[in-house]
């Protein structure tokens, strides 16, 4: 710094030049040269110096600059700055003539930080001329930093639509102040472009009107000239509570006479639950009772007495359905109201006058007949002649009918139903026997034309019934089935598995060939690979099975008619590809599922198991289950609500804890749908299932994908093959969960990772998958992704905590400790012996149970009983006594218990649990039978 001695003593006129202002004191000394005009004015400044701050240890520049001005100088906290550390530039100014000077010094962080004190480090300029000094405004010179933390961050919320929401930020210390932005999903929010959104001088969001497009993660972003900083995300869910729509109109009663019970219906779609919203309060469904007044059938009363004799030989009598009239839709009277008859018995003699009268009238009674008696004859006349130029045409299309060689293969793609077979020609010299080789040098010949059902003897081939158009005609698999016929012999090439008598081989015979091309019509279903299973079956029954999904068919013997033989389909549904059974607040427990052909007619019920994912092991029902089917339109509709069945019902379902069976007697497409019971709320049984990439892993960043499926073999299945068409791994057995009907979020957080060696990428602090998504079932499948990233290729250990629970509700903790460059072996969590069962079984095989036992258990138990100890007692024993009635409705009770008990021991269906039961019945002479025949 200049001392004022210096001054002083280099300047010869100090005593002179001293300058009298209020703003120094007597000890300052100013510089010794001055202007010499002393008309000048004050020096006014250009340019004042400015705030700044020092960023790092980065100096910074202050400048000034003044006019009229012959000397300039800094003063920085009350000292003058060395004239050396100043740099000035003069120039005159072109417009006045005045000289302008301008000076620059550079200000260090050293400098700033050596200030002890209250004040901040400050420069001010200060200017001459020969009028005086002129002082500029002071400048700040400041550290600029940023603090790491915020002082108060945005937290996650959950508001209902239309909801003001303030989100609360307060950024980090720092100097200069942080200037605050607010992100949307990355997106900076501008309120000048949506006026939804207020930034407060706060630096707090106001979103003025919740909308469902403002669900999403918000972001407090802070920066400064140091740095710039980044609040942890904060998830809004914008959710909307459920409202009920209208009530549907009263249903009918029920009961067609007497007693019975309406009901209506609504939905909570108006609106619908969205993002965790609450659910409607209140019941779906009303019912009250209702009284059908019953039909009352009419009945004749008495007959009239005979009127007079007419003119016409003739009396009359009448009678009237008032004995009792029909009402309440009762039937009518059937019969005539009026009878006549000759009351001369035949010798009716007339007089002239009276045959004179008839005569000349123009429709006299013989007239009337003779015209009447026309017309009839001509209208036969008529009908023979179609009739016989139909059988013509008939005949000529059906010239070829008797072909020698039938490949069905595209009968079966023009929906083929196989229909009886005639037995062989009886002009045929050689008699047919089973283990005569087949004619192979027959020529083949295309089916082209409808078949027949032949359900009648040798000598009606002309009285074919045509069954093309027949509603039993449903699309097949593709499967090829070959009718040999030669003069030697008549087979029938079958599947190898499926097991028929030589009675029933004999008695096949080739159907023939049609001249002309005929299209049907045809509706497919979509057969995934895995997902569905065909076989033939007869009358001997079989067993359709979809391995590894828990989903099969049990077809018992008779239930197709003898000598008939059915291709008979079973498939699973993708989600993706139909429409699924639940509404309002119902959920999907079970796959949809189909079977087929529909339509086809069927002598007892065949058994569908279907795997379920609901929590039945509660002391108090927690659900209200319902089984549905789908109508060819693609409407689902109500078949039975378990412990509402009536003598209506069509169906039987077998609850257990783990599936279901149903009974049934209409092939088509059905799921298992639920919904809570209140007070209660139910739970659903769900697996998690940790997918990671398949090792060895050659990039930095490594995903886990966690699955949230239903807990039923076809839903782990469904996911293990998506996740092996993408590369992935099952880290570990799927963990199971219970998801209550609690409207709360699933959320998942990962934790306890080695952050010196990996790093997550995701911003928030959890996931969460919203509870309606999980619950209705609409979605699948549903999974999070943790993204993370390893600090280089050779850290190949990774541990870490997957957290997953239910919002106020239970969870699950994966405990995850790997080598991602170690090849796992194949681990698959599916039961060990589901892959090894076969997709079909056919005839006697496909049975636990013999066919000898079975009928002699029927001969002992379907006999009501005096005592009870009858199949009555038996359902009791097996728990299949729910609703009795519908097996009272059976030909053979037993039978039906009997096909139940096959298809609820599946897979161990060894004969002591039946046997334990008879012997608790007391039946010792069917226990020395399934001694004797069984292996029990």
């Amino acid at each position: 710094n200049l001392s004022f001695c210096l001054f002083l003593t280099s300047s010869p006129l100090r005593s002179e030049s001293r300058i009298k202002s209020s703003d120094y004191t007597e000890a300052e000394v100013l510089p010794d040269s001055f202007p010499s005009a002393p008309a000048e004015p004050l020096p006014e400044f250009l340019l004042e110096p400015e705030d700044a701050f020092i960023v790092k240890n980065r100096p910074v520049q202050l400048r000034c600059r003044a006019s009229p001005a012959t000397q300039i100088y800094f003063k920085c906290n009350g000292e003058w700055v060395n004239q050396n550390d100043h740099i000035t530039r003069e120039s005159l100014d072109q417009i006045t003539g005045l000289v302008v000077r301008e000076v620059d010094i550079s200000v260090s962080r050293t400098q700033v930080e050596e200030l002890f004190g209250l004040e901040d480090y400050w420069c001010q300029c200060v200017a001459w001329s020969s009028a005086g000094t002129t002082k500029s405004n002071r400048a700040y010179v400041r550290i600029a930093y940023l603090r790491k933390n915020f002082e108060q961050e945005p937290l996650g919320r959950e508001v209902r639509l239309e909801q003001e929401v303030l989100l609360q930020c307060r950024p980090p210390e720092g100097m200069p102040a942080a200037e605050v932005d607010w992100l949307k999903n990355e997106d900076v929010i501008d309120p000048s472009q949506d006026s939804n959104f207020l930034i407060t001088i706060d630096h707090d969001l106001i979103i003025k009107q919740a909308r469902l497009s403002d669900t999403a993660n918000y972001t407090c972003v802070a920066r400064n000239v140091v740095a710039k900083r980044r609040s942890s995300t904060a998830t809004l869910i914008v959710y909307v509570s459920g409202g009920w729509s209208s009530w549907t109109e009263w249903s009918e009663c029920n009961a067609r006479c007497g007693r019975g019970w309406q009901r209506r219906t609504r939905s909570c779609t108006n609106p619908a639950p969205l993002n965790g919203g609450a659910f409607c309060e209140g019941p779906p469904v009303q019912r009250v009772t209702c009284t059908t007044l019953c039909p009352v059938d009419g009945g004749w009363t008495e007959w009239a007495k005979w009127s007079a004799c007419g003119t016409e030989c003739t009396h009359w009598r009448s009678r009237e359905c008032q004995a009792p009239p029909p009402i309440n839709g009762g039937k009518h009277c059937s019969g005539s109201m009026m009878e006549s008859k000759n009351c001369t018995e035949g010798l009716c003699a007339r007089n002239k006058k009276i045959s004179i009268e008839h005569a000349s009238h123009p429709l006299a009674p013989g007239m009337g007949v003779a015209v009447y008696t026309g017309l009839v004859v001509a209208l036969l006349l008529s009908v023979i002649m179609v009739l016989c130029v139909g059988v013509l045409a008939y005949r000529r299309r059906c010239r070829h009918l008797h072909g020698d060689i039938t490949d069905s293969s595209s009968a079966l793609t023009a929906a083929f139903h196989p229909g009886n077979y005639k037995p062989p020609r009886q002009d045929n010299p050689h008699p047919l026997h089973p283990s005569a080789p087949p004619d192979l040098t027959a020529t083949a010949g295309a089916f082209r034309g409808p078949l027949f059902s032949l359900q009648q003897g040798v000598n009606d081939s002309p009285h074919k019934i045509p069954m093309t158009t027949s509603p039993l005609l449903d699309p097949l698999p593709s499967l090829k089935i070959k009718v040999y016929n030669s003069s030697t012999l008549s087979s029938l090439e079958l599947p190898a598995d499926m097991c028929i008598s030589d009675g029933e081989i004999l008695s096949l015979k080739s159907v023939g060939t049609v001249g002309r091309d005929r299209e049907y019509p045809s509706h497919t279903l979509s057969r995934e690979p895995g997902l569905s299973t065909s076989a033939t079956l007869g009358n001997l029954g079989g067993r359709l099975t979809i391995p590894n999904t828990g989903v099969s068919l049990l077809v018992p013997p008779g239930t197709i008619p003898q000598g008939k033989f059915y291709e008979m389909y079973l498939i699973i549904n993708k989600w993706d590809k139909t429409t699924l059974p639940s509404e309002g607040s119902q959920t999907v427990l079970s796959p949809v599922v189909s079977c087929g052909p529909s339509g086809m007619l069927l002598n007892r019920p065949v058994v569908l198991t279907l795997p379920h994912c609901a929590q039945l092991d509660t002391p108090t029902p927690d659900w209200t289950l319902t089984l549905k089917t789908q109508t060819h339109q693609g409407a689902w509709e109500e078949v039975l609500t378990v412990g509402e069945e009536t003598l209506s019902s069509p169906c039987y379902l077998q609850l257990e804890e783990e599936c279901c069976h149903v009974l049934m007697e209409q092939l088509g497409t059905y799921g298992l749908v639920g919904q809570s019971c209140p007070p209660q709320p139910a739970c659903k049984r769900l697996q998690l299932a940790l997918f990671a990439p398949r090792a060895p892993c050659l990039s930095l960043d490594y995903s886990l994908r966690i699955y949230c499926i239903h807990d039923t073999p076809h839903a782990l299945k469904e996911v293990l093959d998506l996740e092996r068409s993408l590369g992935g791994v099952l880290l570990e057995d799927p963990k199971p969960l219970l998801f209550k009907d609690s409207y709360h979020n699933l959320r998942l957080s990962i934790h306890d990772i080695p952050h010196s060696h990996w790093r997550s990428k995701l911003l928030a602090k959890y996931q969460e998958i919203p509870f309606y998504h999980i619950w209705s079932g609409s979605q699948r499948p549903l999974h999070c992704t943790f993204s993370l990233e390893r600090g280089s290729l050779a850290v190949s250990q990774l541990t870490c905590k997957i957290c997953v629970r239910q919002v106020e509700g239970e969870g699950q903790i994966f405990q995850l400790l790997t080598d991602i460059q170690e090849t796992l072996p194949p681990h698959s969590p599916l039961p060990s012996g589901g892959s090894c069962l076969p997709s079909s079984q056919v005839g006697p095989y496909a049975f636990r149970l013999p066919d000898s036992i079975r009928h002699k258990i029927c001969a002992s138990l379907d006999a009501p009983s005096a005592r009870g100890c009858d199949w009555r007692l038996l359902a009791r024993s097996l728990g299949f006594d729910r609703y009795l009635n519908y097996f009272a409705t059976k030909p053979s009770p037993t039978g039906v218990l009997l096909d139940l008990w096959e298809a609820c021991h599946q897979g161990d269906a060894d004969l002591v649990s039946l046997a334990t039961a008879l012997e608790e019945m007391g039946k010792s002479e069917v226990l020395v039978v399934m001694t004797t025949d069984g292996d029990c």
